[in-house]
């Protein structure tokens, strides 16, 4: 399949479900309004999709893996777009929390499979500049997700905001699964009893950081448990072994510091300084437009400095942007505040994503593409429950620099100057 055509896609996909996640956050109090709903049903419009998707997103890749991520990426991105569809057509909120679970199943169909498309249709050396543009691509969509919420809300009311994932959605679920070129399967093991097990764990565990609870916490830890035992013993296990976990550690962190953080200063910006949403929403610009500079730079970054440098420095600048938002309140210091923070955390996003791709076997790409995507899930679910303990932002700051410590795993060889890795398993360019 075209590498272009290929990027498209997982630029699509990625985009599509960053946009239906910022975009509902603006249109829930009128979907509230409208559909009679109580603050409780609304909350599960949105957890029950988070539950759906992180219990799936690994066992979704070993699929993608098994059966071909093209494949998987059509299936997912037509079951998002007809989904999207339904809700926007709901009678009642009910119907909205089951079909957002049902969009959350197909989401977790297409997430690992954008980057599993990338990882076989690009060679590892090459593999930096497309991720660095899905991830520039991420964060424009966080960026004017919001303004798009608030011009379709405003405009069309709340369920204009689900028919704009549908046109995309379904275009490109065609066009994948209309592609005669066959993919590479790998015949790969299904390890069923390990995919239950796992999402149990990743649904209670979100659920719990949720909505805090110790029943929940005392089943996460005994599937969990069970679910490491398991992998252990079984000789097909659901993440192979070869599957680094040094950057997953990375990205949790990173992405929990960053969601607390705007968390926190939401309310501060809004609350102790007095803006009204439109004003914070320009203070917290400089975010986006940094976090897309530094995933265009990162591929150089990597190349000349490695991904273990690179990762490290840009925690620090992430921590030391938190640090400066803890002190700041003039418009000056709130903006290199927030520039800092989409600095780091752009640059550690493309670097942990490259390291944990390009260094999976090719077999096992929907894994590592599920691992990472349920990384990016867990962590801001994680650093908002922990926001809503009313820490302070310089505990946000340790957690980013936590960060550092899994990157100092990083492999040696990940070093990107000029010396590719093993390329043996790479599939012919067509």
């Amino acid at each position: 399949m075209n590498p272009r055509l290929v990027l498209a896609g997982s630029v699509t996909g990625a985009v599509i479900v960053a946009l239906d996640g910022t975009v509902l956050t603006i249109a829930q109090p009128t979907l509230q309004r409208d559909l009679g709903a109580s603050y409780a049903q609304v909350q599960w419009t949105s957890t029950g999709y988070l539950i759906a998707v992180a219990s799936l997103l690994v066992f979704a890749g070993r699929l993608g893996d098994r059966y071909g991520h093209r494949r998987l990426f059509g299936i997912g991105m037509l079951g998002f777009g007809v989904a999207s569809a339904g809700i926007a057509l709901a009678p009642g909120v009910g119907w909205v929390i089951g079909l957002r679970v049902v969009q959350g199943v197909f989401g977790a169909l297409l997430q690992p499979a954008t980057l599993g498309m990338l990882r076989v249709a690009y060679p590892p050396d090459r593999l930096r500049g497309p991720i660095a543009v899905r991830t520039a691509a991420i964060g424009v969509a966080a960026a004017v997700g919001p303004l798009v919420g608030g011009v379709l809300v405003a405009g069309s009311g709340w369920r204009a905001v689900f028919f704009v994932n549908v046109v995309p959605a379904l275009v490109f679920g065609v066009l994948a699964l209309a592609v005669r070129e066959p993919e590479r399967a790998t015949g790969v093991r299904l390890d069923l009893p390990g995919a239950a097990l796992l999402a149990a764990t990743l649904g209670f565990l979100v659920h719990t950081l949720v909505s805090p609870h110790w029943p929940g916490l005392a089943v996460t830890a005994v599937t969990g448990v069970a679910f490491v035992r398991h992998e252990l013993r079984t000789a097909s296990p659901l993440i192979p072994r070869t599957v680094p976990g040094a950057p997953l550690g990375v990205l949790v962190a990173a992405s929990a510091a960053l969601s607390g953080t705007l968390f926190v200063s939401t309310y501060t910006l809004q609350y102790t300084l007095g803006l009204d949403p439109f004003r914070s929403a320009l203070r917290c610009l400089p975010l986006a437009v940094a976090m897309v500079a530094a995933a265009a730079m990162c591929p150089v970054l990597l190349r000349r400095a490695g991904a273990r440098r690179t990762t490290a420095s840009a925690t620090a600048v992430l921590a030391a942007g938190i640090l400066l938002l803890s002190h700041a309140s003039g418009t000056l210091a709130l903006g290199a505040g927030f520039a800092l923070l989409g600095a780091g955390f752009g640059t550690v996003m493309v670097a942990a994503t490259h390291v944990v791709v390009r260094e999976s076997p090719l077999g096992s790409a929907g894994v590592a593409g599920g691992l990472q995507q349920t990384a990016m899930n867990v962590g801001p679910t994680l650093g908002v429950a922990l926001a809503a303990t009313e820490v302070s932002l310089v505990t946000f700051a340790a957690v980013a620099l936590a960060g550092v410590v899994p990157a100092a795993g990083f492999r040696a060889t990940i070093t990107d100057r000029g010396r590719p890795g093993n390329r043996s398993e790479i599939p012919a360019r067509r």
